[in-house]
């Protein structure tokens, strides 16, 4: 693994941020800035310029609307976005269902669902945890029915509940995990179902976060019809497609060049903060807390390169996603405490912006603004995903043999 770029390597980084700079919606700039919850729309702004350029899915086959891009020039797109703070575009079709349908999906499903995932036709959202199935996610308990309908055709008759399902609000289609084997051995009677969600029968319902936000739902079904031919790979072997889509997950959850962005911004606020007559970044104690990040961090970064690599080459994610999982989330809610630290009484105080004429201003800078929220919203990091814990008995079977 080569990582000393090359001279199309420095040329392409210049490209990349030409482009940025050119083209990123400067709204949604002041929007991040200003704290405000952002809408489907401002998400898919950045989606459909990327779209346009070409440049949606740098991880997805060229045959399926991919990049070409090498390990390298991956990894300069994602430093480049990281670095110029935008959007970050919703995983869940690009990164989650995409990947699945053009792994194990018919030709049918591929012409009807990735071109549509590429431009942003179809937003998605993730089905899986349920109440009391969530780190234990083989014992779900929504199920689907086969059945003949009048038309003579084939469909299933779905009824269940899923929980925390991000997004489900903006969602036209969900990709979920159902039992259609209760005899069977708990992975093996589960088959994985594209639904249209404004299919009757369906209820979105809100989770209003610690935060504020409307981010994560129940999903309610009750008798929701969906043809046999939404059903992806065989019927009892939607482990397999679960499993695949969640080691694509965990490679994504660990967002390293987010957090080496957000270790300079932690930074830029302690040079500025004043700690007993010096900067806080002066101050010992919160010195060594920064550099104990910044050495994880790289290490971090060295595994997600030659998970890259591994990647380019044909090699699937295999148990090195579960270690990028637990350190990355590990690292993202480090980084949280620091920034909570680094305001100190400021991250007290909790402004929201009641949007256009509000005239109300937040307590103390505007460094310290989200600090609060962001800190109790990624308590969430490592538990989704595969709960960090589920993690590390995976590694000590998969790596370890135990």
């Amino acid at each position: 693994m080569d990582l000393n770029f090359s001279a199309e390597d420095v040329a392409f980084r210049e490209e990349v941020r030409a482009f940025i700079r050119d083209h990123y919606p400067a709204e949604l700039r002041e929007k991040i800035d200003e704290g405000e919850e952002m809408a489907k729309e401002d998400f898919l702004a950045w989606h459909k310029i990327l779209h346009k350029k070409g440049w949606i899915a740098p991880a997805w086959p060229v045959e399926y609307g991919g990049t070409g891009w090498t390990a390298t020039q991956r990894y300069i797109w994602s430093e480049e976005t990281a670095r110029a703070d935008t959007v970050r575009l919703m995983p869940f079709g690009l990164s989650m269902v995409g990947p699945v349908i053009y792994t194990f999906g018919t030709p049918e499903q591929k012409a009807k669902f990735l071109p549509r995932i590429l431009s942003g036709e179809d937003w998605w959202c993730q089905g899986y945890s349920e109440p009391g199935s969530g780190s234990d996610l083989a014992s779900l308990r929504t199920r689907a029915e086969r059945f003949t309908g009048e038309d003579g055709k084939e469909y299933y008759r779905v009824n269940g509940q899923k929980t925390w399902t991000t997004m489900a609000q903006h969602a036209d289609w969900g990709f979920f995990l159902v039992r259609t084997d209760p005899a069977a051995k708990m992975q093996e009677g589960i088959s994985f179902l594209l639904i249209d969600m404004k299919t009757p029968g369906i209820t979105v319902r809100p989770i209003i976060t610690l935060g504020g936000e409307h981010e994560v739902n129940e999903v309610w079904l009750e008798d929701v019809i969906v043809p046999v031919e939404n059903r992806v790979f065989h019927e009892n072997k939607g482990w397999t497609c679960a499993k695949f889509l969640l080691a694509h997950e965990r490679t994504g959850i660990a967002g390293v060049a987010a957090s080496k962005r957000n270790v300079e911004r932690i930074k830029d606020v302690a040079r500025n903060t004043a700690d007993g007559g010096e900067s806080l970044l002066a101050n010992p104690f919160f010195k060594r807390k920064v550099a104990e990040l910044e050495v994880d961090l790289a290490a971090l970064e060295y595994t997600e390169l030659r998970t890259l690599a591994g990647e380019s080459a044909g090699k699937g994610p295999g148990p090195e996603s579960s270690l990028l999982k637990i350190k990355g989330t590990e690292i993202q809610q480090r980084l949280t405490e620091l920034a909570l630290e680094a305001a100190g009484t400021y991250g007290a105080p909790y402004f929201r912006s009641m949007g256009e004429g509000d005239n109300s201003f937040a307590v103390g800078p505007d460094s310290a603004r989200r600090v609060a929220p962001v800190y109790f919203n990624m308590r969430k990091t490592s538990i989704y995903g595969g709960s960090n814990e589920i993690q590390r008995n995976i590694i000590a079977k998969m790596v370890l043999g135990l």
